[in-house]
């Protein structure tokens, strides 16, 4: 059985958002609007996540800014997990790239409407592939499954 419990204040999130050891990520699942991956009611985070951080704490309340915002979701985290072919933009890394436009960015999901991808992101890269064009998927599924320490 799932559950959804609200365990942290605003004030202590943006808090530890600001320390420069803390990175962004995300225990959701691979979920979609339809399909088998539609399943149960997930938490909103599922669906907006980073997009949730760079609209509300980057752009709305100002908590960090938005250079640091990508370092916490991109080579912070990589490099806590020994990822070194990824999380920068560099000769011989993996390319895995999301543009969005920082004015619209956000995420859409709620509690009461969990599956709803947010907006403000057009083009998604993932090991070099192009995976969502226009904001549209391509069908393509370049994605793969990392162990620790290799990419």
């Amino acid at each position: 059985m799932g559950c959804v419990y609200f365990i942290i204040d605003e004030a202590d999130l943006a808090l530890a958002m600001q320390q420069p050891w803390v990175g962004v990520g995300s225990d959701g699942s691979a979920l979609a609007t339809s399909g088998p991956l539609r399943a149960g009611v997930p938490h909103p985070r599922n669906f907006g996540t980073f997009p949730r951080v760079l609209g509300r704490y980057v752009r709305d309340l100002k908590v960090i800014s938005l250079e640091e915002a990508v370092r916490k979701m991109t080579s912070a985290p990589a490099a806590r997990l020994g990822l070194e072919e990824r999380g920068t933009l560099r000769d011989g890394a993996l390319a895995d790239i999301v543009v969005f436009d920082p004015a619209t960015v956000r995420s859409t999901a709620t509690y009461d409407e969990p599956r709803s991808y947010p907006v403000g992101i057009e083009t998604v890269i993932v090991n070099g592939a192009l995976v969502v064009d226009g904001g549209e998927h391509t069908g393509a599924t370049p994605g793969r499954g990392i162990r620790l320490g290799r990419d």
